[in-house]
Formats: structure tokens, C-alpha cells, sequence
């Protein structure tokens, strides 16, 4: 039975990017927080069904909230970044995006102690414009992004991109990509699997959709976010259509999701991640080929710890503490 993938992005309900208009970043510090009892929701209906996910962590809500990492990290699940200030890769230059990036993982890492692997861009916004993103993880260390879905949409998405874990070569250098998973239908990619998406769509579809994907030896993965578990947060003015985004089927979340964990198969993406270095590289399980590197490690050696940052850099208003 094949292994999926399953992640959690961890970040509060007014960090959706579709609210920005009504919730700008300077106005977070005044709002009420519900990611902490919303993220133990969660992580009570992962230790009922003996799960473990990766967790993308926002480095703000890392920060505000170091103990609700340190829960997650005592449970054995794995915890990667979401960024710092859950800005899209499209409003930033390489140079912010680094700033961003090396300050949500340094805060993570100075809570759990341990380096951090992976990455998930808010709103998938690694899209044919921001590759170079890609360049700077590898160049920070990263080991795998979690963040193309290739679908088309109004805010993200690359279309023709690879719908399976592979592996993408940037200027001699290569990082682990594990896509949004979609269903092929008539010629276009359908997204089905987290998010809108999952609360919209029947659960026999979904299902299916996953049992599709593993019937051709791949793995899918799962992505929700402790707000989708939280029907009493507050409304947001937003428009219509966010509203519907945000808000559809978020009272049902609760049961459809441990359906789905019932249902199939799912562990931390680094641990599928590795199951697909071990396939693509034709070893046996246990075995290592340094031709296909894992994400976990690179010839034996762990990740590069990030350069410190300053707590005075953490301090500082552009970071909208």
C-alpha cells in the first residue's frame, strides 16, 4: 500500500493571502489568535489515528507561539517552514526572500534544535516567475520544496509542470519538488487534495482521485490548515468569492478529514520523499545511491545550519511583530 504524504500549514486564519486587503500584516499583533487550540484540534486527530505529517510552520506564528512547536516536534512530526511573514514569492525580491526565508527557519530551528529541510511557499506562489526562488533554497540548504501546483489559477499555479516527486536541476545544483497532487481529466490537471478543494469536493471523489494516483506506484499529498478545523473564527468583510473559499464545509472538516485518514496511508513528506529516492534510484530499501540523493541528508552530511539572525532583525517593524 502505497504511502502518501500528509502537511499541515500552520498559520492563523487572518494570514490567508486573500485577506490582506482587509487584515494587512501591520494589524496582525492586534487580532484575536486561534492557531494554537485549532493546531491541538489537529494534532489530537493525528494521534487518534497514529499519523504523522509535516507541519509548515509560519515563522510569526513560530515566534509569537514557540510552545505549540515544541508540541508538534514532541509528537514526532516533522516541521518544515512556510516562511517568515507568509508574503508571496511574486511581492518579493531575491534579496527579501532570502531575508524571509532565513528568518523563519532560524526561529524554527532554534526551537526544535534541528535543521529544517523543507519549504512551502505561501499560496504556492513558486510559479514560472519566482523558479528563482528555487535557487535560493537550494542555496540556503533546503533539501525539498513543497510548492508548484501544476494547475491553472488566478493567484498560482505552473500548468505543464511534473505532477510527481522529482527531482529539478537549477544551475548544477538539485532540490526534491513534491507537487500538489491532481487528477488528469480530458487533457487538464484537476486539483483535488487540500484546502477549498478537499472541503469542496465529495470525500468518495477524493478518495478515489488518491487511489488513482497510487494505482500508477505514486504518492499523493494532503494539504490542510488548523483554520479549516475552526468554524468559530471570525468573519472576515471579504469578497464573495474569498468567502466562499475560506469558509465552504469548514463545520464538516473535521469528520471528512478523519475519513481520510481511516481511508489510506500518510506519513511526513520526507520519509515519502526518501521511498522515492530509494524507487528512482533502483535500490533496495535501506540502501543509499549517491547518485540520487535523499532529502534528508546529501552524502551523509545534514543540511547547513542557516547564518544566525539577530535579534534585533527579529525585532524590527518590517517583520510586522
Amino acid at each position: 500500500m502505497v504511502r502518501n504524504a500528509l502537511s499541515i500549514d500552520v498559520e492563523e486564519y487572518f494570514h490567508v493571502t486573500a485577506f490582506n486587503g482587509c487584515m494587512p500584516c501591520q494589524e496582525w499583533h492586534k487580532l484575536e489568535s486561534r492557531v494554537v487550540p485549532a493546531t491541538k484540534n489537529l494534532l489530537s486527530i493525528l494521534a487518534k489515528h497514529h499519523t504523522k505529517a509535516t507541519f509548515f510552520v509560519v515563522g510569526w506564528v513560530a515566534r509569537k507561539h514557540p510552545g505549540i512547536v515544541k508540541v508538534i516536534q514532541r509528537e514526532g512530526h516533522e516541521i518544515a517552514c512556510h516562511s517568515y511573514a507568509h508574503r508571496e514569492i511574486s511581492e518579493q525580491s531575491p534579496e527579501s526572500f532570502r531575508k524571509d526565508l532565513r528568518l523563519g527557519a532560524s526561529i524554527l530551528e532554534d526551537i526544535t534544535g534541528n535543521p529544517v529541510k523543507g519549504y512551502r511557499a505561501p499560496s504556492f506562489s513558486i510559479t514560472k516567475d519566482t523558479l528563482w526562488a528555487l535557487d535560493v533554497l537550494i542555496d540556503e540548504g533546503f533539501r525539498y520544496d513543497s510548492s508548484i501546483f501544476p494547475i491553472h489559477h488566478d493567484r498560482y499555479g505552473i500548468p505543464k509542470a511534473e505532477r510527481f516527486p522529482n527531482l529539478i536541476q537549477r544551475n548544477g545544483h538539485r532540490i526534491w519538488e513534491f507537487p500538489m497532487s491532481t487528477l488528469r481529466f480530458m487533457g487538464i490537471n484537476i486539483p483535488f487534495s487540500g484546502g477549498g478543494y478537499l472541503r469542496l469536493l465529495p470525500l468518495r471523489l477524493v478518495s478515489r482521485a488518491i487511489m488513482e494516483i497510487n494505482r500508477r506506484g505514486q504518492p499523493a499529498i494532503v494539504y490542510v490548515h488548523p483554520w479549516e478545523f475552526d468554524p468559530r473564527q471570525p468573519r472576515v468583510p471579504a469578497s464573495l468569492t474569498t468567502r466562499l473559499r475560506h469558509y465552504h464545509n469548514i463545520s464538516r472538516m473535521g469528520c471528512k478529514f478523519e475519513r481520510l485518514l481511516a481511508a489510506h496511508r500518510f506519513a511526513p513528506i520526507s520519509e515519502v520523499l526518501e521511498h522515492c529516492a530509494r524507487v528512482a534510484s533502483g535500490a533496495s530499501v535501506g540502501a543509499r545511491n549517491p547518485q540520487m540523493p535523499s532529502p534528508a541528508e546529501d552524502a551523509g552530511k545534514s543540511p547547513p545550519r542557516r547564518p544566525a539572525v539577530a535579534a534585533a532583525s527579529r525585532d524590527a517593524s518590517l517583520w510586522w511583530a
